[in-house]
Protein backbone atom coordinates (compact mmCIF):
# COMPACT_ATOMS: atom_id res chain seq x y z
CA UNK A 1 0.00 0.00 0.00
CA UNK A 2 1.28 3.02 -0.95
CA UNK A 3 0.45 5.66 1.89
CA UNK A 4 -0.09 9.39 2.99
CA UNK A 5 0.10 11.21 6.02
CA UNK A 6 -2.45 13.63 6.73
CA UNK A 7 -0.36 16.47 9.19
CA UNK A 8 2.49 15.93 11.84
CA UNK A 9 0.01 17.93 14.17
CA UNK A 10 -0.49 14.86 15.99
CA UNK A 11 2.74 13.39 18.34
CA UNK A 12 2.32 9.83 17.21
CA UNK A 13 2.53 11.09 13.71
CA UNK A 14 6.48 10.42 13.64
CA UNK A 15 5.98 7.26 15.31
CA UNK A 16 3.42 6.22 12.32
CA UNK A 17 5.92 7.30 9.57
CA UNK A 18 8.70 5.17 11.18
CA UNK A 19 6.31 2.11 11.63
CA UNK A 20 5.16 2.20 8.15
CA UNK A 21 8.58 2.61 6.85
CA UNK A 22 10.42 0.07 9.08
CA UNK A 23 7.58 -2.43 9.87
CA UNK A 24 5.06 -2.83 7.52
CA UNK A 25 4.98 -3.49 4.14
CA UNK A 26 3.65 -0.59 3.44
CA UNK A 27 5.54 2.96 1.51
CA UNK A 28 5.26 6.32 2.86
CA UNK A 29 5.26 8.05 -0.49
CA UNK A 30 3.27 11.69 0.70
CA UNK A 31 2.53 14.44 3.13
CA UNK A 32 0.41 16.82 3.47
CA UNK A 33 0.16 19.26 6.20
CA UNK A 34 -1.22 22.27 6.86
CA UNK A 35 1.42 23.94 8.14
CA UNK A 36 3.68 23.99 5.46
CA UNK A 37 7.10 24.89 7.09
CA UNK A 38 6.51 21.40 9.29
CA UNK A 39 5.67 19.28 6.33
CA UNK A 40 8.11 20.31 4.38
CA UNK A 41 10.61 19.30 6.86
CA UNK A 42 9.08 15.67 7.31
CA UNK A 43 8.44 15.22 3.35
CA UNK A 44 12.11 15.92 2.97
CA UNK A 45 13.26 13.56 5.80
CA UNK A 46 11.19 10.98 4.38
CA UNK A 47 12.46 11.82 0.63
CA UNK A 48 8.45 11.74 -0.33
CA UNK A 49 6.32 14.41 -1.62
CA UNK A 50 5.08 17.18 -0.23
CA UNK A 51 1.55 18.18 -0.81
CA UNK A 52 0.38 22.01 0.34
CA UNK A 53 -2.97 21.29 -1.26
CA UNK A 54 -4.97 18.48 0.46
CA UNK A 55 -7.42 17.96 -2.07
CA UNK A 56 -4.30 17.52 -5.14
CA UNK A 57 -2.92 14.65 -2.92
CA UNK A 58 -6.08 13.17 -2.87
CA UNK A 59 -6.17 13.26 -6.80
CA UNK A 60 -3.20 11.33 -7.24
CA UNK A 61 -4.06 7.91 -7.88
CA UNK A 62 -0.54 6.37 -6.69
CA UNK A 63 -2.01 6.68 -3.11
CA UNK A 64 -4.04 3.91 -1.68
CA UNK A 65 -3.89 4.63 1.89
CA UNK A 66 -4.19 8.33 4.12
CA UNK A 67 -3.09 8.21 7.25
CA UNK A 68 -4.93 10.83 9.64
CA UNK A 69 -2.72 13.07 12.34
CA UNK A 70 -4.18 15.89 11.92
CA UNK A 71 -6.15 18.35 15.05
CA UNK A 72 -8.72 16.36 15.94
CA UNK A 73 -11.56 19.23 15.14
CA UNK A 74 -10.00 18.58 11.59
CA UNK A 75 -10.85 14.77 11.61
CA UNK A 76 -14.02 14.44 10.16
CA UNK A 77 -13.46 16.86 6.76
CA UNK A 78 -9.95 15.04 6.26
CA UNK A 79 -11.38 11.96 6.76
CA UNK A 80 -14.34 11.99 4.68
CA UNK A 81 -12.43 13.71 1.84
CA UNK A 82 -10.16 10.17 1.66
CA UNK A 83 -12.91 8.46 1.97
CA UNK A 84 -14.91 10.02 -1.28
CA UNK A 85 -11.90 9.82 -2.93
CA UNK A 86 -11.48 6.12 -2.56
CA UNK A 87 -8.60 6.03 -0.12
CA UNK A 88 -8.57 3.81 2.80
CA UNK A 89 -8.25 5.36 6.06
CA UNK A 90 -6.31 4.82 9.47
CA UNK A 91 -6.81 7.66 11.78
CA UNK A 92 -5.56 8.37 15.45
CA UNK A 93 -7.84 8.32 17.81
CA UNK A 94 -10.91 9.67 18.83
CA UNK A 95 -12.48 9.40 15.57
CA UNK A 96 -14.50 12.99 15.73
CA UNK A 97 -15.28 14.67 18.83
CA UNK A 98 -18.87 14.68 18.03
CA UNK A 99 -20.98 11.30 17.24
CA UNK A 100 -22.78 13.24 14.53
CA UNK A 101 -19.50 13.54 12.61
CA UNK A 102 -19.17 9.85 13.68
CA UNK A 103 -22.33 8.78 12.01
CA UNK A 104 -21.49 10.97 8.78
CA UNK A 105 -17.80 9.23 8.25
CA UNK A 106 -19.76 5.82 8.38
CA UNK A 107 -22.38 6.57 5.90
CA UNK A 108 -19.71 7.64 3.77
CA UNK A 109 -17.79 3.98 4.48
CA UNK A 110 -21.25 2.27 3.68
CA UNK A 111 -21.65 4.15 0.66
CA UNK A 112 -18.01 2.95 -0.32
CA UNK A 113 -18.12 -0.44 1.00
CA UNK A 114 -15.22 0.26 2.87
CA UNK A 115 -13.89 0.50 6.76
CA UNK A 116 -11.91 2.39 8.52
CA UNK A 117 -8.94 1.25 11.20
CA UNK A 118 -8.48 3.17 14.16
CA UNK A 119 -5.73 3.52 16.97
CA UNK A 120 -7.24 1.34 19.63
CA UNK A 121 -3.50 0.06 20.37
CA UNK A 122 -3.65 -1.09 23.57
CA UNK A 123 -6.17 -4.25 22.38
CA UNK A 124 -2.99 -5.40 20.87
CA UNK A 125 -1.05 -5.91 24.09
CA UNK A 126 -0.53 -9.25 25.62
CA UNK A 127 -2.25 -8.39 29.02
CA UNK A 128 -5.31 -6.75 27.96
CA UNK A 129 -5.45 -9.63 25.28
CA UNK A 130 -5.24 -12.44 28.18
CA UNK A 131 -7.95 -9.70 29.84
CA UNK A 132 -10.09 -9.95 27.51
CA UNK A 133 -9.78 -13.54 26.86
CA UNK A 134 -10.57 -14.53 30.81
CA UNK A 135 -14.02 -12.40 30.75
CA UNK A 136 -15.33 -14.20 27.75
CA UNK A 137 -14.31 -17.43 28.69
CA UNK A 138 -16.59 -16.88 32.38
CA UNK A 139 -13.70 -17.29 34.00
CA UNK A 140 -14.16 -14.44 36.59
CA UNK A 141 -18.04 -14.93 36.36
CA UNK A 142 -20.72 -12.16 35.71
CA UNK A 143 -18.19 -8.55 35.60
CA UNK A 144 -19.39 -6.39 38.05
CA UNK A 145 -16.24 -3.76 38.30
CA UNK A 146 -13.78 -2.57 36.02
CA UNK A 147 -10.97 0.11 36.34
CA UNK A 148 -8.13 1.35 34.34
CA UNK A 149 -5.87 4.25 34.76
CA UNK A 150 -3.70 5.31 32.30
CA UNK A 151 -1.44 8.70 33.46
CA UNK A 152 2.18 10.49 32.52
CA UNK A 153 3.81 13.30 33.81
CA UNK A 154 3.28 14.71 30.16
CA UNK A 155 2.07 18.41 31.51
CA UNK A 156 4.51 18.39 34.99
CA UNK A 157 7.24 17.82 32.66
CA UNK A 158 6.21 20.29 30.32
CA UNK A 159 6.70 17.91 27.17
CA UNK A 160 3.56 18.16 25.69
CA UNK A 161 3.06 20.61 22.37
CA UNK A 162 0.69 23.73 23.27
CA UNK A 163 -1.75 22.94 21.08
CA UNK A 164 -2.59 19.72 22.95
CA UNK A 165 -4.25 22.40 25.63
CA UNK A 166 -6.59 23.57 23.36
CA UNK A 167 -10.78 22.44 23.75
CA UNK A 168 -10.75 23.85 20.14
CA UNK A 169 -8.85 21.52 18.52
CA UNK A 170 -8.93 18.58 20.80
CA UNK A 171 -12.43 18.60 22.08
CA UNK A 172 -11.10 18.35 25.76
CA UNK A 173 -7.87 17.82 27.32
CA UNK A 174 -6.55 14.94 29.24
CA UNK A 175 -9.84 12.68 29.21
CA UNK A 176 -10.15 13.53 25.37
CA UNK A 177 -6.72 12.31 24.23
CA UNK A 178 -4.92 9.62 26.76
CA UNK A 179 -8.23 8.60 28.20
CA UNK A 180 -8.84 7.30 25.06
CA UNK A 181 -7.71 4.21 26.03
CA UNK A 182 -9.50 3.25 29.55
CA UNK A 183 -12.73 4.47 27.32
CA UNK A 184 -12.25 2.13 24.56
CA UNK A 185 -11.32 -0.93 27.34
CA UNK A 186 -14.27 -0.59 28.99
CA UNK A 187 -16.13 -0.70 25.85
CA UNK A 188 -14.35 -3.83 24.99
CA UNK A 189 -14.89 -5.36 28.79
CA UNK A 190 -18.60 -4.35 29.64
CA UNK A 191 -19.51 -2.38 26.26
CA UNK A 192 -22.00 0.64 26.32
CA UNK A 193 -22.50 2.11 29.25
CA UNK A 194 -26.09 3.48 30.37
CA UNK A 195 -24.27 6.75 32.01
CA UNK A 196 -21.56 8.76 32.87
CA UNK A 197 -20.74 10.67 35.70
CA UNK A 198 -17.39 12.66 35.68
CA UNK A 199 -14.87 15.16 37.83
CA UNK A 200 -12.07 16.80 36.01
CA UNK A 201 -9.76 19.40 37.01
CA UNK A 202 -6.99 21.85 36.14
CA UNK A 203 -3.67 21.28 37.82
CA UNK A 204 -1.48 22.95 35.94
CA UNK A 205 -3.55 25.84 34.49
CA UNK A 206 -4.31 25.09 30.70
CA UNK A 207 -7.38 25.59 29.17
CA UNK A 208 -8.48 22.10 29.53
CA UNK A 209 -8.15 19.51 31.83
CA UNK A 210 -5.17 17.70 32.99
CA UNK A 211 -6.50 15.35 35.61
CA UNK A 212 -9.79 13.29 35.06
CA UNK A 213 -11.72 10.30 36.35
CA UNK A 214 -15.57 9.53 34.58
CA UNK A 215 -17.61 6.98 36.18
CA UNK A 216 -19.81 4.49 34.15
CA UNK A 217 -22.76 3.01 34.84
CA UNK A 218 -24.01 -0.14 33.04
CA UNK A 219 -27.65 -1.41 32.66
CA UNK A 220 -26.43 -4.80 34.67
CA UNK A 221 -25.16 -3.24 37.39
CA UNK A 222 -21.74 -3.15 36.68
CA UNK A 223 -19.72 -0.07 37.44
CA UNK A 224 -16.33 1.44 35.25
CA UNK A 225 -13.88 3.72 36.07
CA UNK A 226 -11.90 5.93 33.57
CA UNK A 227 -8.73 7.53 35.19
CA UNK A 228 -6.63 9.57 33.25
CA UNK A 229 -4.52 12.80 33.19
CA UNK A 230 -0.87 14.19 32.25
CA UNK A 231 -0.02 14.71 35.97
CA UNK A 232 1.10 11.81 37.77
CA UNK A 233 4.09 10.30 37.73
CA UNK A 234 5.81 6.75 37.99
CA UNK A 235 2.49 4.98 37.66
CA UNK A 236 2.19 2.12 35.29
CA UNK A 237 -0.86 1.45 33.65
CA UNK A 238 -3.32 -0.28 35.79
CA UNK A 239 -6.66 -2.54 34.77
CA UNK A 240 -8.67 -4.33 37.34
CA UNK A 241 -11.61 -6.53 36.67
CA UNK A 242 -13.67 -7.73 38.75
CA UNK A 243 -16.48 -10.36 38.81
CA UNK A 244 -19.05 -12.70 40.85
CA UNK A 245 -16.08 -15.41 40.45
CA UNK A 246 -12.86 -14.10 39.84
CA UNK A 247 -10.39 -11.13 39.84
CA UNK A 248 -7.85 -10.15 37.23
CA UNK A 249 -5.08 -6.73 38.08
CA UNK A 250 -2.51 -5.62 35.56
CA UNK A 251 -0.45 -3.28 36.12
CA UNK A 252 2.41 -2.50 33.64
CA UNK A 253 3.52 -5.99 32.78
CA UNK A 254 2.69 -7.75 35.62
CA UNK A 255 -0.48 -9.88 34.77
CA UNK A 256 -2.39 -11.57 38.51
CA UNK A 257 -5.48 -13.15 39.05
CA UNK A 258 -7.90 -15.35 41.26
CA UNK A 259 -10.79 -17.38 40.05
CA UNK A 260 -12.10 -20.66 41.21
CA UNK A 261 -9.67 -22.64 39.33
CA UNK A 262 -6.73 -21.32 41.62
CA UNK A 263 -8.44 -21.83 44.94
CA UNK A 264 -9.21 -17.82 44.98
CA UNK A 265 -5.39 -17.77 45.29
CA UNK A 266 -3.30 -14.85 43.77
CA UNK A 267 -1.46 -16.57 41.17
CA UNK A 268 0.82 -14.99 37.94
CA UNK A 269 -0.30 -15.31 34.68
CA UNK A 270 2.31 -17.81 32.98
CA UNK A 271 1.50 -17.79 29.78
CA UNK A 272 0.12 -14.74 27.60
CA UNK A 273 -0.99 -14.45 24.34
CA UNK A 274 1.34 -13.11 21.69
CA UNK A 275 0.83 -9.57 20.96
CA UNK A 276 -0.78 -8.91 17.97
CA UNK A 277 0.41 -6.23 15.22
CA UNK A 278 -0.27 -3.09 15.50
CA UNK A 279 -3.77 -1.76 14.27
CA UNK A 280 -1.39 0.77 11.69
CA UNK A 281 0.49 -2.49 10.95
CA UNK A 282 -2.60 -4.44 9.86
CA UNK A 283 -3.97 -1.68 8.36
CA UNK A 284 -0.77 -1.14 5.87
CA UNK A 285 -0.48 -5.10 5.58
CA UNK A 286 -3.99 -5.46 4.46
CA UNK A 287 -4.71 -8.10 7.49
CA UNK A 288 -6.88 -8.56 10.05
CA UNK A 289 -6.57 -10.25 13.60
CA UNK A 290 -9.59 -12.78 14.21
CA UNK A 291 -11.73 -11.53 16.87
CA UNK A 292 -10.53 -7.82 17.54
CA UNK A 293 -11.60 -4.85 16.30
CA UNK A 294 -10.22 -1.60 15.31
CA UNK A 295 -13.37 0.15 13.33
CA UNK A 296 -15.82 2.64 12.79
CA UNK A 297 -18.29 1.17 15.31
CA UNK A 298 -15.60 1.33 17.98
CA UNK A 299 -15.03 5.14 17.33
CA UNK A 300 -18.68 5.81 17.24
CA UNK A 301 -19.05 4.22 20.90
CA UNK A 302 -15.94 6.15 22.26
CA UNK A 303 -17.40 8.86 20.62
CA UNK A 304 -20.74 8.61 22.20
CA UNK A 305 -19.13 7.77 25.51
CA UNK A 306 -16.85 10.92 25.26
CA UNK A 307 -19.68 13.06 24.84
CA UNK A 308 -21.13 11.88 27.78
CA UNK A 309 -17.98 12.25 30.24
CA UNK A 310 -17.98 16.07 28.72
CA UNK A 311 -21.26 16.93 29.54
CA UNK A 312 -21.39 15.41 32.82
CA UNK A 313 -18.49 17.78 33.18
CA UNK A 314 -20.23 20.58 32.22
CA UNK A 315 -23.75 19.51 34.20
CA UNK A 316 -22.74 18.51 37.29
CA UNK A 317 -24.82 15.37 36.48
CA UNK A 318 -24.99 11.64 35.60
CA UNK A 319 -25.32 12.12 31.80
CA UNK A 320 -27.13 9.03 30.10
CA UNK A 321 -24.82 7.94 27.12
Amino acid sequence: MNIAIASFWHVHAKKYAKEIVEKTNGRLTAIWDEDPERGTAYAKQYHVTYYSDYDQMLRDGGIDGVVITSATSMHPELILKAIRAGKKVYSEKVLAITTADCMKIKKALEEKGEDLTLALVKKCDSPFLFAKQMVDSGALGRITFARMRNVHDGSLADRLPAHFYSKEQCGGGAMMDLGAHPMYLLNWILGMPKSVQSTFTNVTGHEVEDNAVSVLEYANGAIGISETGFVSVYNPPTFEISGTTGALLIRGDSVQYADAATGGQWVNAEKLPDPLPSPLAQWADGTKAEGVSFGVEDGILLTKVMEAAYRSQESGKKEPV
